[in-house]
């Protein structure tokens, strides 16, 4: 715990996870606004996560009313196989002080495919 909290979870590291899920945000918002999709982005600090709806949840019964699993099950799948690992339950990101902006233009370059793909097939 003490290496833990003296070593990674220092205020120069906040600021670049930050600032990395800030430009994953971004670049997901800019993506998704292009296309017009009915999706959202929200990001807390160090965490940022695609949601297949067009507006924030409220509560949990919002998110289970709201939920594209197949959709969810589709970008995870498709993200497993670019080498991307989101966490299993949702499509949430959770910058650590070794990401670096060269794996957020990463994950960037891989959604926008992603839309490319969905959009191309008709499945938004």
């Amino acid at each position: 715990m003490r290496a833990v909290l003296q070593e990674v979870l220092t205020p120069a590291n906040f600021e670049l996870m930050i600032a990395n899920a800030t430009r994953l945000a971004e670049a997901a918002w800019s993506i998704i606004r292009a296309n017009d999709l009915p999706w959202h982005v929200t990001q807390v600090g160090a965490r940022a996560e695609i949601m297949f709806m067009p507006k924030p949840p409220r509560n949990g019964a919002d998110v289970i009313a709201g939920r594209r699993g197949e959709l969810e099950t589709l970008l995870h799948a498709f993200y497993m196989n670019e080498g991307i690992l989101v966490t299993p339950f949702h499509t949430m990101f959770l910058m650590c002080p070794a990401t670096s902006t060269a794996d957020v233009d990463r994950h960037t370059e891989v959604f926008g495919r992603f839309v490319d793909l969905v959009r191309g097939a008709g499945v938004v």
